[in-house]
């Protein structure tokens, strides 16, 4: 079969399928490919089943982070390269790449295509999406590219070219694409004061993980006043719930001898701080999570249930969605009709969009905590932590990950994909939509409450 022949035979086999189905199979061939080659003898130092190894490719491509074997001694360079491509494909989206490729190639760009690079951004309109994935490109690039000088500068003296070279690339696009993967063991916690990687690290994961949108929108615009609404949302929303959880960490830490108990008063500030920002799905640790008091991981819970902004490389059901959720009981306390900020009102499909999207992720969480709670001999909020964390595509952990058993595995793989992926898209699949428009049923009240 020739080359021609081969492409021909790819596009018929997929023209029936619909943008949403096709996004998701192009998640689920990746990390198969990327289950063989972590498979591979020379990827691994020590004998690693294929269900875990299935299980790491799954938390690299959704860009998680939860793992089950440690990745700084479990895998060659080779494998730990691996992961890294997987981490970057899942992190910026397998349409956004292959579009990159048709750059290279001079390949011209079909209405299908903008239909799933539409699908696989998030976006309400496949126009101007190829200019989107341009900026995407253009921004993630240059974000890295910053992120691995800064990290060269401070890592290469301590540990030499190589190595610090390759520690530095590891750990930016780990942070950019909110994977959470360290080569260490126990993350960055030995760096837990140290300004130039806390700096650095969470840069990287807030411009990752507030939306590619928004950094478009910043760019084109420049003042925060003509920012679109989605902008000021999420940058306003972002800086609040950051605040909020910063100040919370430090204030129910800050006697906690297992975490910021013991350090220095500047020490204690930054760990706050890391840790405050890393739950909005960056998975990077500072200080022992299973460590932490009963509030600050139901803090952590919510956080990450919350996740990152919409076109983003992080999950969750989005901080935007929250903010819709937020608002909309506050405008029905206050007997008010429109739902509004910034002197813009809401429209109704994003907020049905979000209550669709909250419900189905709680359901999610719930099916998959309920499972976890049958297979699992371990403690309830331990379960919860894991299967929120996994949800939101965060990686961080109590310590239940690599306890888990067959089916406890398949269950947060499962949750992974679909929260990487989103609900709304795999409900699109699973639902037949048909053409109501032509049908009006009689209206009535329901009531409630």
């Amino acid at each position: 079969m020739n080359k021609s022949t081969l492409l021909g035979y790819l596009k018929q086999s997929t023209r029936h399928l619909s943008p949403p189905m096709i996004v998701v199979l192009s998640f689920f061939i990746l990390i198969l490919i990327g289950t063989i080659l972590l498979k591979l003898p020379f990827s691994t130092t020590e004998t690693i089943s294929w269900l875990d190894t299935l299980f790491t490719a799954t938390s690299a491509v959704t860009v998680t982070g939860l793992i089950v074997v440690d990745t700084g001694t479990a895998f060659t360079l080779f494998g730990q390269t691996v992961l890294m491509f997987l981490m970057q494909l899942g992190g910026l989206g397998l349409m956004t790449s292959a579009v990159f490729i048709f750059f290279i190639f001079k390949r011209r760009i079909g209405m299908q295509q903008r239909e799933i690079i539409k699908e696989s951004l998030n976006q309400e309109s496949s126009g101007g999406v190829i200019q989107l994935v341009r900026y995407i490109l253009l921004f993630s690039l240059g974000i890295e590219l910053i992120g691995f000088t800064i990290l060269s500068i401070r890592w290469i003296p301590e540990y030499g070219l190589w190595q610090g070279s390759f520690y530095s690339l590891f750990h930016t696009v780990a942070a950019y694409n909110n994977a959470g993967f360290s080569l260490w063991p126990v993350s960055l916690s030995s760096y837990v004061g140290d300004p130039v990687v806390n700096l650095t690290i969470t840069g990287m994961f807030v411009l990752g993980g507030i939306g590619f949108t928004v950094l478009l929108d910043i760019w084109n615009k420049r003042k925060f006043k003509l920012l679109s609404l989605h902008s000021k949302v999420m940058i306003v929303g972002t800086l609040i719930i950051n605040i909020i959880a910063i100040i919370s960490i430090f204030i129910l830490e800050f006697s906690n001898l297992q975490t910021l108990g013991n350090l220095s008063f500047g020490d204690k500030v930054w760990s706050a701080y890391f840790q405050g920002l890393t739950p909005r799905t960056a998975g990077f640790n500072s200080i022992d999570i299973t460590a932490l008091t009963t509030p600050s991981i139901l803090l952590t819970i919510l956080l990450m249930f919350i996740g990152a902004g919409s076109a983003s490389t992080g999950s969750g059901i989005k901080l935007s969605t929250f903010i819709i959720l937020f608002l909309t009981p506050l405008t029905v306390l206050k007997s008010g009709e429109e739902v509004s900020i910034f002197g813009r009102r809401i429209k109704n499909n994003a907020i049905l969009r979000a209550l669709t999207i909250a419900m189905i992720s709680f359901l999610l969480v719930f099916i998959a905590i309920f499972i976890l709670t049958i297979t699992e001999n371990e403690p309830f909020i331990a379960i919860v932590f894991e299967v929120v964390s996994a949800f939101g595509t965060v990686g961080l952990s109590t310590g239940l990950t690599s306890e888990l058993s067959i089916i406890g595995k398949f269950v947060i793989m499962f949750v992974m994909f679909i929260g990487r992926l989103g609900p709304i898209t795999i409900a699109s699949i699973l639902l037949t939509r048909k053409d109501s428009s032509l049908v009006r049923y009689p209206q009535e009240d329901l009531f409630v409450g």
